[in-house]
């Protein structure tokens, strides 16, 4: 089964690849973009969609910074 994971910084932990993506866009001409976070997608075929978070905790996120959200089936 298809599972993608989305892992983003915790509200409140510093994120200076978000905070440098913010400061550029106003220089490209994009104006009125605020709170820009970064993040990343992982994209697994898994047999037991029901391990993933297990995954995430040991290995795909840093649970002290990092939070996560699974979507299982994921086109």
């Amino acid at each position: 089964m298809k599972v993608r994971v989305l892992i983003r910084p915790k509200e409140g932990i510093l994120d200076p690849q978000g905070q440098a993506v913010e400061r550029a866009l106003p220089a490209l001409g994009f104006e009125g973009v605020e709170s820009v976070h970064v993040g990343r997608l992982v994209e697994l075929e898994v047999a037991d969609p029901a391990r993933v978070s297990e995954m995430c905790e040991q290995l795909l996120a840093n649970p002290l910074v990092e939070d996560y959200e699974v979507q299982v089936g994921a086109q």
